[in-house]
């Protein structure tokens, strides 16, 4: 029973959420929450600059915990732990989270506990849906990270699957700079693949049909890059087409990582790109198939943000899991530790 100040700034956004882990239900998990999107600075470049990002994060963190504190009624004392995103991710964002939720759990006198990042996104469905028990089988597709977990249990992390090369979420803001779409590319791919024919373009689908479980998706975005100097085909009809090759990689993939699985209770997506609604359609048709439910949290718990990290840290305090005040702020950090080396030297998670 517990008031959980969460803090997240491992990429572009500013979160900070109050948790409390007695709700029955996702609106009454989460107090409050507050999201500064840096969209606007990083447009120019096509992309996050990591410098950027974190200068925006040491001018927004502060005042946003206060008027989060504010929108929650409560104030710091109130709280029962802080929980900070210590990693993976850019850094200097990560440094800055780290260092306020150290500063604030000193001032305040409450426990601290570091946060991976992948873990609040692995977690994030269970915020979202009570229901959720473990063991599942966990897609975790975001900018940085494409890989299949079975989660046994909170920090019981089995690595099934991960790119040998560039993430899901990668490919689609290459596909998105390619096509001149701007940034973020995720979601302009995704709308302007609604005006398209997925079937115009014959694109390859990278490991289909290998017996490995990995992803990979260089190949397909230099051959939306071929295909796009060719000069054949309309941007519509690329986006739509590239959309279709990753989805059938993602469900193939997932479908051959599913039978070296144990047991599991459901199919879970998580992650940035898990906000994609043409791959959730394809998702629950593996789902059906396989006797499972799938499990996807609202859109606005898949991109970054402080109500995951904020119930990692619930989750994680209820079991006595704290960290020192020296705890150090890691740009990798893989939920599976002892995961065998896969080939590629892109290997991400």
């Amino acid at each position: 029973m517990s008031l959980i100040l969460g803090l997240e700034s491992s990429c572009d956004e500013t979160a900070v959420a109050v948790i409390d882990d007695r709700g029955a239900t996702l609106e009454t998990r989460v107090v409050a929450q507050r999201i500064a999107s840096q969209d606007a600075a990083h447009r120019p470049y096509g992309g996050v600059v990591p410098e950027i990002a974190a200068r925006a994060h040491v001018e927004m963190l502060a005042p946003m915990v206060a008027a989060t504190l504010g929108d929650a009624g409560i104030s710091l004392g109130a709280i029962d732990a802080i929980a900070a995103t210590a990693g993976p991710g850019l850094i200097g964002g990560v440094m800055v989270g780290l260092v306020t939720g150290k500063a604030l759990a000193m001032a305040a006198g409450k426990p601290l506990i570091a946060v991976n990042h992948l873990e609040g996104h692995a977690l994030s469905p269970r915020l979202a849906d009570p229901t959720l028990e473990y063991p599942y089988l966990l897609l975790l597709v975001s900018g940085g990270h494409c890989q299949v977990l079975e989660v046994r249990g909170l920090g019981q992390y089995r690595r099934l699957a991960t790119t040998i090369d560039d993430a899901l979420g990668e490919a689609f803001d290459k596909t998105a700079k390619i096509l001149g779409l701007g940034y973020p590319g995720g979601p302009a791919v995704e709308r302007l693949a609604r005006e398209g024919d997925p079937r115009a373009v014959r694109l390859p689908r990278p490991l289909v049909g290998s017996g490995e479980p990995h992803f990979s998706f260089a190949g397909l975005k230099s051959a939306v890059l071929r295909a796009h100097q060719s000069g054949q085909y309309g941007a519509a009809d690329l986006a739509a087409s590239f959309q279709q090759a990753a989805i059938d990689c993602i469900v193939d993939r997932t479908r051959i990582a599913l039978q070296a699985a144990g047991p599991v209770n459901a199919l879970v997506i998580a992650g940035g790109v898990a906000a994609n609604l043409a791959l959730r359609c394809a998702l629950q048709g593996l789902a059906d198939n396989a006797g499972l439910r799938l499990v996807a949290p609202p859109p606005a718990l898949c991109t970054d943000n402080a109500a995951m990290i904020g119930w990692a840290g619930a989750e994680r305090f209820a079991l006595g899991l704290v960290d020192p005040l020296d705890v150090a702020a890691r740009p990798r950090w893989p939920l599976d530790a002892d995961a065998a080396p896969v080939r590629g030297a892109g290997v991400k998670g």
